[in-house]
């Protein structure tokens, strides 16, 4: 893969690897939790002092509330079905839907780069592996469908939206799944094991999340 001429995984390798310096690269990673998960409680913070949705400690929702959430007051809130606090909800209304968009987009932007530094970092062991390409595919998948996810909310453009966690989960779990793979076959020593073990534990982990929330939602 080439970037102004010069060879993008070379460019990688060299960094990764050279003269005992350790790369940045490791950064982007790691950004996109530290950002994420901050931004999340952020926008349900501001959907919650705008009256948009009812707090997560709430757990008493009716069919009809006589006066929308918005326009009540005090601490006993009325709350429906519509104000769950569920992470598209909180992101589905101005002015929290704005943040929500720039989180998801620039959510996005980060796991298209980590997948191509995770595609350059095992090319050199395993050239131009099915399963390489495979992994890189599924982080753009996952990236497509946070884009898509972020800029149609939930309330304006519901198939679509649905589209784009049709999109993100399945392909970050795709992802990981892949990368799990590749770290056993890419394994030279105990360290490399460890690393395949607590990735094939996340995985795991994530696969039984995954399974979970279909069936939460279709039971709802």
């Amino acid at each position: 893969m080439k970037m102004s001429g010069v060879s993008f995984d070379a460019m990688i390798q060299r960094n990764s690897s050279g003269g005992g310096r350790t790369s940045l690269w490791f950064l982007v990673p790691i950004s996109l939790p530290v950002f994420t998960l901050p931004g999340i409680w952020i926008i349900y913070a501001m959907a919650l002092y705008n009256q948009h949705i009812c707090p997560v400690n709430n757990w008493v929702y009716n069919s009809t509330c006589e006066t929308s959430l918005v326009l009540q007051s005090g601490s006993d809130l009325c709350c429906t079905l519509d104000n769950i606090p569920l992470i598209s909800k909180c992101g589905g209304v101005p002015p929290e839907s704005c943040w929500f968009s720039l989180l998801c987009s620039t959510a996005s932007f980060v796991v298209i780069v980590i997948g191509l530094l995770r595609y350059a970092q095992l090319i050199h062991k395993h050239s131009n592996s099915v399963l390489n390409i495979e992994g890189l595919f599924a982080g753009w998948l996952c990236a497509a469908g946070l884009m898509i996810v972020g800029n149609f909310q939930v309330d304006h453009a519901k198939v679509l939206h649905y589209v784009g966690a049709g999109l993100a989960f399945p392909g970050s779990l795709l992802f990981v799944c892949v990368q799990t793979m590749l770290s056993y076959r890419a394994a030279e020593t105990p360290r490399d094991f460890q690393t395949a073990h607590l990735r094939l534990t996340l995985t795991a982990l994530a696969f039984t999340t995954l399974i979970l929330n279909i069936h939460y939602i279709q039971c709802s």
